[in-house]
């Protein structure tokens, strides 16, 4: 049975819909200034008619980058409701590849968690490849990570609740970000979430050969955005954490994927390197869910149920 006949049905659906309108997917277009132009147009038509959220307050701010480096934008997201009590803090990195991807990409996600797990998300942009080819991307997140935890009184953030999220490449920006911190010393992450993470440069699982024509982010697509990402670089832990030697003394840490992820396999043998090294790991894989499932189908059943595990995890995790 192909792929594409394990979707589950209502995701299916939804990514019809989006076939329709990108025919081929994103990765179809060749050009990745167009690329991220027509990606931009869909998520505009996507969230056109969407009214305001007016239990989150948002403020954009540019950030000190890297050292010797651009500054950063971010989005601050604080609930309307919060009483200048400290909050959790939650470092939302966006996906896309390492290629695409933006901010306001991740906008209603990040207005959504702000409100649901009752936190302040500081929403953090980086740089993209291939212009920026690695370390350009997880350099700016980490540096992010620090800024927030540098100015947690303005921002009423309690710095012993700090959870890094991420999906995707968004995901393995989130684990390189929280392995930096732990070998540096830095500052103290009390959770680690990463849907689906793209952790492995090498494309040699099984799920990587088997998801190659669904349209989402198929293995071309995956192989394309690795090879801009790191140019002539060798991977290390930072730069693709499925090479990191040591994950002892990593927070406790959340990751789900779906069956029809290209990133399935390399995710459950890096849960299970996890579990090994005494992480406490919450692991959920949903079937029928393609790679970013709950972003295109945002109607499924399943993806309701993908995202209120998530939220759920994160109340958890930094309200206890």
């Amino acid at each position: 049975m192909k792929p594409r006949d394990r979707l589950d049905p209502q995701t299916r659906d939804g990514l019809d819909l989006f076939l329709a309108a990108v025919p081929g997917g994103f990765g179809a277009i060749a050009d990745i200034v167009e690329r991220r132009a027509v990606a931009a147009q869909f998520l505009e038509l996507m969230t056109a008619n969407l009214p305001p959220n007016d239990q989150v307050i948002c403020e954009d701010r540019i950030i000190p980058g890297p050292v010797d480096n651009p500054d950063l934008a971010v989005r601050i997201y604080t609930p309307a409701q919060a009483t200048g009590v400290r909050l959790p803090g939650i470092l939302m990195i966006h996906g896309g590849g390492m290629i695409m991807g933006s901010v306001d990409a991740e906008d209603l996600k990040a207005q959504a968690y702000c409100e649901a797990v009752g936190a302040v998300v500081v929403s953090t942009d980086y740089r993209k490849a291939p212009e920026h080819p690695y370390p350009a991307a997880p350099d700016d997140c980490y540096a992010a990570l620090t800024w927030m935890v540098e100015h947690a009184d303005e921002l009423d953030i309690d710095v012993d609740r700090i959870a890094v999220f991420g999906g995707s490449a968004g995901g393995n920006l989130a684990i390189s970000t929280t392995l930096r911190a732990r070998d540096l010393a830095g500052p103290s992450i009390a959770y680690l979430m990463a849907p689906y993470p793209m952790l492995d440069e090498r494309n040699d699982s099984p799920s990587s050969h088997e998801i190659s024509d669904l349209g989402i982010w198929d293995r071309a697509t995956n192989v394309e955005a690795w090879g801009w990402y790191l140019g002539d670089q060798t991977a290390d832990a930072y730069a693709a954490p499925a090479h990191a030697a040591n994950l002892a003394g990593l927070p406790p840490t959340f990751i789900d994927v779906g069956t029809l992820d290209a990133f399935r396999d390399e995710d459950i043998a890096f849960v299970g390197r996890l579990a090994q090294a005494g992480v406490p790991i919450e692991f959920h894989v949903y079937p029928g869910a393609f790679h970013a499932s709950e972003v295109f189908a945002p109607n499924a059943e399943l993806s309701g149920r993908i995202i209120e595990t998530r939220i759920a995890a994160l109340r958890r995790a930094l309200h206890g």
